[in-house]
């Protein structure tokens, strides 16, 4: 049988891609089941449901569309904010947590609210980082050393000395703690290895390593827990779902949807910046991370935000459609299925130490310095954010560090000049420009109580280009009593 000379199918264009995808999936995958497994133990709850999510990330958000080489899974980010919610309502709840969460995400996406997100101040979600890699940092320190961490951010910080102190005289201790500093040191210098060393993710290079020399040495530390994927699996109960009746949970989920959802986006900006690809698109990037916190809340696992670490991963590895991140996650599910037992030998503190030195990563000790020289105001509220994050809690540090971004944005926003023109003889000149608001009405009035109270005055507001009900007030009431003083009457010239 001849056929035509133009054959008229034509390959998908993915096709061409494939090879790279392939490749560039098997990284993202070693990197990614490290952080997985890690995040989870971190947060409190199995190390299944640190894969679950992962593959959720993979199957579901990786086929939707939004962003095509952003990489979606549990994060360094939210570990603290999941240990302290797993912590007071349960493991239970928490699947309803993330599942209003994703929710909500979902129908913010459809009302167009993602392009939002990329409005919320950089120096609240630089603060916000910072202020969970401090509490991931000093958490995780204990579980380097083999110990219980205190509930607080304050407390975990306050008792590192006490930690010490009871870790020198503890073999086992010890033990630990040299495995986990270990981890650390080779996670550092990896960075400053041959190349080719380097084809190996170094997060999975430090954890093998680990768990290789757990095994030589029989080392007394503590391993994962083994429970299996399916027992892991927790599906919503009506009783967990009356959880949402509680204002605790209601912040709680209100915390998840902003730093995801602002975690998710500002990410997805940053790989846009790496590869010369579609660009993203916000929205529908909003409802994919919806679509997979919403089965991840069903399935009972963590929450999932897209991860810079894998992302930059894929993008560096050569990946050019999302068939790479659908493959990390069909890989992760394989890994899952099939091996299981193998999450039995992974020390705890290798886990940590890994956990420390992506809680590091989330500190921007150079961006602070940089800020601090060019913008002090946005160097404050980096600063006060993450401290307030240590000090109380995840939400109530997000919300202080956004009242500060609107306050100082309204401070600056009501800009006022205030020009006097005395020439001695005849009316007092007074010229307002820019926007006359209650933050710089005493400043207004203390000037204009200043002039002269026996000579008329010419006040010009046609600079103004705003004049709030407050000022306007303030201002009828000073012209009243100026005039009260037997001078002729204040002339108002306006637009």
């Amino acid at each position: 049988m001849k056929l035509p000379h133009r054959f008229p199918y034509r390959f998908p264009p993915q096709l061409p891609h494939l090879r790279r995808d392939f490749a560039a999936s098997l990284v993202v995958f070693l990197v990614a089941l490290p952080l997985c497994v890690g995040v989870a133990v971190a947060s409190g709850v199995p190390a299944e449901l640190g894969l679950i999510t992962g593959i959720v990330g993979g199957l579901v958000t990786g086929l939707l569309p939004g962003s095509s080489l952003q990489v979606s899974g549990p994060a360094a980010g939210l570990t603290v904010l999941v240990f302290e919610a797993v912590r007071e309502y349960g493991l239970a709840v928490l699947g309803v947590i993330v599942l209003a969460t994703g929710l909500i995400q979902l129908a913010m996406g459809a009302l167009k609210l993602g392009r939002y997100f990329r409005a919320i101040s950089v120096a609240v979600v630089e603060g916000m980082l910072a202020g969970i890699g401090l509490v991931l940092i000093a958490g995780q320190l204990y579980s380097v050393a083999g110990a219980q961490a205190p509930a607080s951010g304050l407390g975990k910080i306050a008792g590192l000395p006490g930690l010490v102190a009871d870790s020198a005289g503890s073999t086992t201790a010890l033990a630990s703690f040299g495995l986990g500093a270990a981890t650390i040191a080779v996670l550092v210098l990896w960075k400053h290895l041959p190349q080719k060393v380097r084809t190996v993710p170094g997060a999975l290079a430090a954890v093998a390593l680990a768990t290789l020399a757990t095994l030589a040495f029989d080392l007394p530390v503590a391993t994962v827990e083994v429970r299996g994927l399916l027992d892991s699996v927790r599906l919503p109960g009506l009783e967990a779902v009356g959880g949402l009746a509680s204002v605790g949970v209601l912040g709680t989920v209100l915390a998840f949807v902003l730093i995801a959802s602002a975690e998710s986006l500002f990410s997805a900006a940053a790989v846009d910046r790496l590869h010369d690809g579609p660009r993203t698109e916000y929205d529908k990037e909003l409802m994919a991370q919806g679509a997979g916190n919403t089965v991840c809340g069903l399935l009972g696992a963590l929450p999932m935000t897209a991860v810079i670490v894998r992302s930059a991963a894929n993008v560096q590895a050569g990946a050019r459609t999302k068939a790479s991140r659908v493959l990390h996650g069909v890989w992760l599910l394989l890994f899952a299925a099939l091996l299981p037992a193998v999450l039995a030998y992974i020390p705890l503190p290798a886990l940590a130490g890994v956990l420390v030195h992506a809680g590091w990563k989330l500190i921007p000790l150079r961006g602070i310095a940089v800020l601090w020289r060019e913008h002090r105001g946005e160097a404050l509220i980096l600063v006060v954010t993450a401290v307030a994050i240590v000090a109380v809690s995840m939400f109530e540090g997000v919300l202080i560090g956004l009242a500060l971004a609107v306050a100082k944005t309204a401070w600056e926003a009501s800009h006022l000049k205030l020009e006097i023109t005395d020439k001695g003889a005849g009316p007092v000149q007074a010229h307002l420009s820019g926007n006359a608001t209650f933050l710089r009405l005493p400043k207004i009035l203390d000037s204009l109580e200043s002039l002269p109270q026996d000579r008329p005055v010419e006040l010009d507001l046609s600079g103004l280009h705003h004049l709030d009900h407050a000022c306007r007030t303030a201002l009828e009431n000073w012209a009243q009593r100026h005039s009260a003083a037997g001078t002729e009457p204040v002339k108002v010239t306006a637009r």
